[in-house]
């Protein structure tokens, strides 16, 4: 265990006390979970939407509009997925917070540890959060928990990646909808088809355009 170096004194300043540095950054990390938390939500509710439209663009034997809506359920999907992964990586690092808060208790200073420095550097690539995982990150270093990181690599989900995993989730997704879209659908007549079919085609690009901002917000 080691207490910060001249050197990092010297960049950074001196180091505010473990205990209290401690606490904040459990209180930070608590904080940014509830961010996360209200994003899934978001996410979720603009799901629903896009369901509903990939539901009745199936009943409608529209598969060509019914498929681009699915990749954008998988890009939610994808996006829910990782942030779920984030809030289970800040639990991480606040026990290993409890672990540095008994480390200060016998030795008056901080540990070193290696799970910090590896969660930290998941954290700092996630869009939502990343501003505050990066100062908090910059405090570990100064404080002697973490080493100075140089992995600048950027994990995004950008739309290549989603369109490779599409096919096959896109298909698993117009089943799963055309299951309960096809029992006991009644057809409507072809002119009321007509006039509902544009109708639907406005509300699937506003349903479409919903889920991208919220995704795009994510990118940060």
């Amino acid at each position: 265990a080691q207490s910060p170096s001249p050197m990092q004194e010297a960049l950074f300043g001196k180091a505010p006390d473990p205990k209290e540095q401690v606490k904040k950054w459990k209180q930070q990390l608590r904080h940014e979970q509830r961010v996360v938390d209200r994003q899934i939500r978001g996410i979720q509710r603009e799901e629903m939407k896009v369901k509903a439209s990939v539901k009745a663009a199936v009943k409608r034997g529209d598969v060509s509009n019914a498929k681009t809506l699915a990749k954008e359920l998988v890009r939610s999907r994808k996006a829910t997925n990782r942030m779920h992964a984030s809030k289970a990586t800040m639990n991480s690092v606040m026990m290993q917070m409890d672990n540095q808060l008994a480390q200060v208790k016998m030795t008056g200073h901080m540990q070193k540890s290696a799970q910090v420095m590896s969660h930290m550097n998941r954290l700092v690539k996630v869009g939502d959060v990343m501003q505050t995982m990066q100062e908090m990150q910059k405090e570990m270093t100064r404080a002697g928990v973490i080493e100075e990181m140089v992995d600048d690599a950027m994990d995004v989900l950008d739309d290549e990646d989603a369109e490779d995993a599409a096919d096959e989730e896109v298909q698993k997704v117009l089943e799963e909808l055309n299951v309960e879209t096809m029992g006991g659908a009644q057809k409507a007549p072809t002119k009321q088809i007509a006039t509902e079919d544009a109708v639907a085609d406005e509300e699937d690009e506003e349903d479409m355009a919903a889920m991208r901002e919220r995704l795009q917000q994510l990118k940060g």
